[in-house]
């Protein structure tokens, strides 16, 4: 009997020093909610259908419209510090701001807390327009532009309007310098080589607490383009790239020289020598409404995902 009041005593005596050091323990400290990325939209400029468009690829969407089809956009979703961003003001930007808040736990306005623009091409800008005293009549919502952008928009019409009655207010970017948007997250602009009528025209790269991406929705070539792309793709965590045309057979009824862009084909010839985990990486985006990638069952998306890469889909979350 001794030996079992000795065997109870000594677990008792166990018991206590678990929970004495358990209470010695220090309180794990919470990290701050993260940041998310969700791809409002993939299609290039025109959307899908498309105006004026008698192909069979737009036939039927006239009458029975996609709603996964939207104009190429991200948002950007920061919990910890309640704040919304939005990359490019498509014509889509109406839904796709719905969209962006509707996914957000700091619901507080349809009017994002910044916007990024690439360029003055119409796809990736006109959106602003909902901002005028005709639509939203916002007050300051924050634009950030480069030089050539900014410029553009305070000298026409009617884009000068907006920044005169106070609807956006312009925030200059320089590819110089990133811009801190909180403690887990950060911007960064840098040039790329494309039509530039109006504008200059800037990829980003955006930086989480853990994870990096860099956004290419528009440049002619990637051989133009004074620094490497595999190298750019190699820093990143993932690379959302530039997909207007899978080949030349999309624009036989156009010059490829009037409106430039690598073709799927060749960008993933010139990424086939990386190992699988970089192709990884890869998400083509800016799709034409010619594109057999928009269709996952087309033999063209097929090959896209059997050799490793990935085709940007609408409501796509990545956790930064």
């Amino acid at each position: 009997m001794k030996w079992i009041c000795c065997i109870v005593l000594l677990c008792l005596l166990s018991c206590d020093i678990t929970v004495r050091r358990a209470e010695r323990k220090t309180p794990a400290v919470e990290e701050p909610a993260a940041v998310f990325l969700i791809v409002l939209g993939t299609l290039q400029d025109g959307g899908s259908p498309h105006i004026g468009c008698k192909k069979k690829c737009c036939e039927n969407l006239f009458s029975e419209p996609d709603s996964k089809r939207k104009v190429v956009s991200l948002g950007i979703i920061d919990p910890a510090n309640k704040l919304n961003y939005l990359i490019e003001a498509t014509p889509d930007i109406t839904t796709q701001l719905r969209i962006l808040k509707d996914n957000s736990p700091c619901k507080r306005s349809d009017v994002p807390d910044g916007i990024f623009l690439t360029h003055a091409h119409i796809g990736h800008y006109a959106g602003l327009m909902y901002f005028g005293k005709e639509a939203m009549n916002a007050d300051s919502a924050k634009v950030y532009v480069m030089p050539r952008m900014k410029m553009f928009l305070e000298t026409n019409g009617p884009w000068s309007q907006l920044v005169k009655l106070g609807n956006i207010e312009l925030e200059a970017l320089d590819e110089a310098n990133e811009i801190v948007l909180g403690s887990s997250l950060r911007i960064s602009p840098f040039v790329v080589p494309h039509r530039d009528e109006y504008s200059e025209t800037v990829g980003y790269r955006i930086g989480g607490r853990k994870k990096k991406v860099l956004f290419i929705p528009d440049i002619d070539t990637w051989s133009k383009w004074q620094t490497s792309i595999v190298e750019k793709i190699k820093k990143v965590d993932y690379a959302f790239i530039d997909a207007t045309f899978f080949d030349a057979q999309e624009i036989n009824n156009r010059a490829i020289s009037q409106i430039p862009h690598p073709f799927v084909i060749e960008s993933m010839e010139l990424f086939s020598g990386l190992p699988l985990e970089e192709k990884n990486k890869i998400y083509f985006i800016h799709f034409n409404h010619t594109s057999p990638l928009l269709d996952p069952r087309t033999e063209a998306s097929k090959a896209v995902i059997e050799k490793g890469f990935h085709i940007a889909k609408i409501g796509q979350l990545i956790e930064l």
